[in-house]
C-alpha cells in the first residue's frame, strides 16, 4: 500500500520519471563511450563510462521506490535500445537497415503499450 494519496503522490510518481529519464541519457552516455574505451584500455573513457552507470544505477533505483520493475525495465531497456543505436548510427557510423528500424519501433510500441494499457504498473 502506498504511503501518500493524490496530488501528492502524483508528483512524487513525476519525480520518478524524471529519475529514470536521467538515469537513460548516463545509461545511454556510459554505453556509448564503452567503444572509446576499447576494453576499458583507454582511461578518460573508461572513467567517463564507468562513472555515468554508478549515475545511471543510482538513478534507476530512485525510481524503482515508486515505480513497478516491470514498467521501469520496459522503459529503460526499450528508450536504451533506441537511443543507443540512434547514438551509433549518428556518430560511430553504425548502420541500420529497415529491419532494425522496424524492430525499434516495434520495442517503442510496445513500451507504449505497456504503460497506456497495462494494469501492472497501476499502484
Amino acid at each position: 500500500m502506498r504511503p501518500y494519496r493524490g496530488a501528492l503522490w502524483r508528483g512524487i510518481v513525476r519525480v520518478s520519471y524524471l529519475y529514470l529519464v536521467i538515469a537513460i541519457f548516463a545509461e545511454v552516455l556510459a554505453t556509448s563511450f564503452l567503444k572509446q574505451a576499447e576494453g576499458l584500455t583507454r582511461l578518460v573513457p573508461s572513467l567517463v563510462s564507468m562513472s555515468a552507470y554508478l549515475v545511471a544505477l543510482y538513478f534507476l533505483s530512485l525510481t524503482l521506490r515508486t515505480i513497478p520493475t516491470g514498467i521501469v525495465y520496459a522503459i529503460w531497456s526499450g528508450v536504451g535500445i533506441v537511443l543507443i543505436a540512434t547514438v551509433a548510427w549518428v556518430f560511430q557510423g553504425q548502420k541500420l537497415d529497415t529491419p532494425a528500424v522496424a524492430g525499434m519501433g516495434l520495442v517503442i510500441a510496445g513500451i507504449v503499450v505497456m504503460n497506456l494499457f497495462s494494469k501492472a504498473g497501476a499502484s
